[in-house]
């Protein structure tokens, strides 16, 4: 009588290669879930740029978001900034619901006036502890133009391998 079935051997040689596939798939699946968390920044950013550039041309003033009509994700109004499950979105000068806009003579240097601040740990991006434009880990600076009627933005973030075209947004 003829036995069929698997060795130990062949068992222990099959887990072992299982194994090593698991080692190498799940640091790299782990990157893949802080990038695809990571993702929702930019579009956020652009359309921030877009609405703001439109009430720069129009008013020769920068709006706040209430003026220019952003509502950031996770908000559902333009008088509040918003929060995901992942970020907080926030504000600089003018202020989300201000009722005037700023003349932008007063963006004579980089003034920060949009960030967003990761509220949980993004493989090398520790989660921000306060949710200070500042300390964001992705933001957007305006400055005025030499000619006085148009801005320049600058997007700068601290985690470029979440989001590695981030600072081309703007431009």
């Amino acid at each position: 009588m003829k036995k069929q079935g698997f060795t130990l051997i062949e068992l222990m040689v099959v887990i072992v290669i299982m194994g090593i596939l698991a080692a190498v798939a799940v640091p790299k699946l782990f990157g893949m879930i802080a990038k695809s968390k990571a993702s929702e920044v930019g579009p956020a950013a652009g359309t921030y740029i877009k609405l703001q550039d439109a009430y720069v041309s129009e008013s020769n003033k920068v709006g706040s978001w209430h003026l220019i009509g952003y509502v950031s994700p996770g908000s559902t109004t333009a008088s509040s900034a918003g929060a995901t499950t992942n970020f907080a979105y926030l504000a600089g000068s003018p202020a989300v619901n201000a009722t005037e806009g700023s003349d932008i003579s007063t963006y004579a240097n980089d003034t920060k006036v949009w960030g967003a601040a990761n509220k949980v740990a993004l493989n090398e991006c520790a989660a921000q502890a306060s949710a200070a434009l500042d300390a964001a880990n992705w933001s957007i600076s305006i400055k005025k133009n030499d000619n006085g009627n148009s801005v320049t933005y600058k997007a700068a973030t601290n985690c470029p391998q979440l989001t590695p075209t981030f600072d081309k947004i703007g431009k």
